[in-house]
């Protein structure tokens, strides 16, 4: 079946244009959970996945908010995990890659797959269009397959038809990303992920708050809202069923350092201020 959650409408909660301002202070106390995207959210998109480029700062960053949180952290990426292994090295935090299809409680934990692989009958005719059109970029996955066609947007609406071919006929799901398109298996999707983190001793009865920038995350965020947690959505405002909003990766890097200068003080979760709190539609510096 296709998954239209991808689709800027069925974000159940239609934020209007104007009305997401700029988060709280984030307090590291106990009641907390952080689930963090990585593409555009924690890196810059880039013309091709392998070339991102990685802040010196953003592993260490990464892995000492885990330890404030006490294991209550999460990255949570379309990307497979071998890919995040490789581009962030011996971060250990928790993760889950492919969507959700691949989950892993820490770095030196079996990985446990939360979807079927994907049959050859999607993963053949989506590599024969990318190559009948121009070698379009395919980024194979466990659980999913990924047709970019960044720079190529006259290719989205053939694409996007094959796949939802492809996915009604299999059973499986469309992704509808920045520049991307991808068929994935059930239970790749990030909400069944954030989902599955939070039901782990250690994050049993936190806040989660969950960052995300492209479409696919709004699973993410109307799981974390269904949670009682927040979503903040990164870059231009859309569409969606997130409450606060980031500009850029940058703001992102500036909000979770800013976490870890305040430290635990405070109350849980996100508490807001007088610098922070805003009217609706405010558009942060």
């Amino acid at each position: 079946m296709t998954d239209e959650s991808d689709s800027l409408k069925l974000a159940l909660r239609g934020s209007s244009p104007d009305d997401l301002s700029q988060p709280p202070p984030l307090r590291l106390s106990s009641k907390a959970a952080l689930f963090l995207d990585f593409d555009g959210t924690l890196v810059d998109i880039a013309a091709h996945p392998d070339h991102v480029e990685i802040a010196k700062a953003l592993p260490t960053l990464i892995e000492t908010l885990g330890e404030k949180l006490e294991g209550r952290l999460a990255l949570v990426s379309g990307r497979a995990l071998e890919a995040l292994d490789r581009l962030l090295g011996p971060v250990d935090v928790a993760m889950a890659g492919s969507h959700g299809g691949e989950f892993r409680p820490c770095r030196s934990a079996e990985i446990h797959p939360l979807a079927d692989p994907l049959p050859e009958t999607i993963a053949r005719p989506l590599g024969a269009f990318a190559r009948d059109n121009g070698e379009l970029l395919v980024e194979r996955k466990p659980f999913s397959m990924a047709v970019h066609y960044r720079g190529r947007s006259d290719m989205r609406t053939p694409l996007l038809a094959l796949a939802r071919e492809l996915a009604e006929a299999h059973g499986a799901d469309v992704k509808d990303g920045k520049m991307v398109v991808e068929v994935v298996m059930p239970g790749s999707d990030k909400g069944s992920a954030v989902a599955r983190f939070m039901e782990m001793p250690r994050f049993a009865g936190a806040t989660p708050y969950f960052i995300g920038d492209d479409v696919t995350d709004e699973d993410a965020f109307r799981a974390v809202t269904a949670m009682g947690g927040e979503g903040i959505l990164v870059g231009p405002m859309r569409e969606t069923a997130a409450s606060w909003r980031l500009e850029s990766v940058e703001q992102v890097h500036a909000w979770l350092t800013r976490a870890l200068a305040e430290g635990p003080a405070g109350t849980a979760g996100m508490t807001p201020d007088a610098e922070n709190a805003g009217k609706a539609g405010e558009r942060p510096a």
